[in-house]
């Protein structure tokens, strides 16, 4: 539609609009110059693990030796490589709906299966002791966490952290914990589980990267920190598979994991500013329900009150974008029916300009 030359506003992407900060593109910059473009080792090169092993002490309160680090070509990568470690066919994985769906896809790519726990808007999209609970099986293998939430930008409390620990302690299963929107946080404090203690340190594999909180969603670059046992076998599939993460991008790492916090300040900011607007805008809009997510850069209505009889939100969005020129996605894909998902990662002027239309569209049809 945009090459026809229509004007469509998409809230589709699930990356910040915002550049790479110049330290990080100067390193890559210079690593290219001085030749740093051949074969590194398969888990990254040591100052890069050794530069997590700091951000993650530092940031997370979590101790890591670098051996423990393994760099891969992106987070969802890092995902891939702990569930083809760690899984076997028949193995059960716990997932919290709605999630991003390439989870379901991985675990069922290792042979795996996923038991979904389902949330309400109502619980802030967070589980209960109860439904946790009874998830579990003895073949339970895993639960992967991701606090932040994609789509629905909510954050697992301590308490919900604190409980999921002592499951997965007593029944004796791996966490998967991606914290990839960690710094993307409004009004609240970002924990990982891993932190919690021994145990449950022990039994974690955390997943991060440079996608969301630096903008280097092209670069690939993720990292997954794990028990030196799983990290080893980690770092020999990866061996397998791809190789290392790209040389001149993981020097470009590294000065993203010592740019100060203060660095990440400013988009974190108005990413705030833009999720209060979009919120407010989208509430505003009769039959559509909000509650303001606590991280990441993701709205995510609930909009059954405004769908007709016997029409569903992947029809919605259809509607939106034949006659808005306004591009969402249905929540269907997340498993959260009846909702649809929009990313604020987007000018406040598209914002208003976008959520217009949807008002728009939806009277002209009322």
């Amino acid at each position: 539609m945009k090459a026809e030359g229509k004007d469509v506003i998409s809230f589709g992407a699930g990356e910040p609009d915002f550049n790479t900060p110049a330290e990080i593109i100067t390193a890559a910059k210079e690593a290219l110059d001085s030749g740093k473009t051949k074969y590194t080792p398969s888990a990254g090169i040591k100052e890069l693990r050794e530069a997590i092993a700091a951000k993650l002490q530092r940031e997370n309160g979590l101790t890591y030796s670098p051996d423990q680090i393994v760099a891969s070509c992106g987070a969802k990568h890092s995902l891939y490589n702990a569930a083809q470690v760690l899984f076997n066919p028949g193995d059960e994985v716990i997932l919290i709906a709605p999630y991003w769906m390439t989870y379901a896809d991985q675990i069922k790519l290792a042979g795996a299966i996923p038991v979904v726990v389902h949330t309400t808007p109502e619980s802030g999209f967070v589980p209960t002791y109860e439904q946790l609970q009874s998830a579990i099986s003895p073949k339970t293998k895993a639960i992967m966490l991701n606090s932040p939430s994609n789509p629905s930008g909510a954050l697992l409390p301590r308490q919900t952290l604190k409980e999921i620990g002592a499951l997965a302690i007593k029944h004796d299963f791996w966490i998967i914990s991606d914290e990839i929107y960690e710094r993307l946080i409004y009004g609240e404090k970002f924990e990982s589980i891993a932190s919690l203690g021994k145990e449950v340190y022990e039994r974690t594999i955390t997943i991060g990267g440079c996608s969301k909180s630096y903008a280097m969603t092209g670069w690939r670059l993720g990292f997954a920190a794990a028990p030196l046992v799983v990290a080893k076998a980690m770092s020999n599939f990866q061996d397998q598979v791809t190789s290392n993460p790209t040389s001149f991008v993981q020097y470009g790492a590294v000065a993203a994991f010592n740019l100060p916090a203060t660095s990440v300040e400013a988009m974190r900011a108005e990413f705030e500013a833009r999720r209060d607007l979009i919120v407010r805008l989208l509430s505003e809009i009769p039959g559509f329900k909000i509650h303001p997510p606590k991280g990441a850069f993701y709205a995510f209505p609930d909009v059954t009150g405004a769908l007709k009889p016997g029409e569903t939100d992947l029809d919605l969005t259809s509607y939106l974008l034949e006659e808005a020129l306004v591009a969402v996605v249905p929540g269907s894909v997340f498993e959260a029916p009846g909702h649809i998902r929009l990313s604020y990662a987007t000018s406040r002027q598209n914002i208003e300009k976008g959520v217009g239309r949807i008002r728009e569209a939806l009277e002209k049809r009322a």
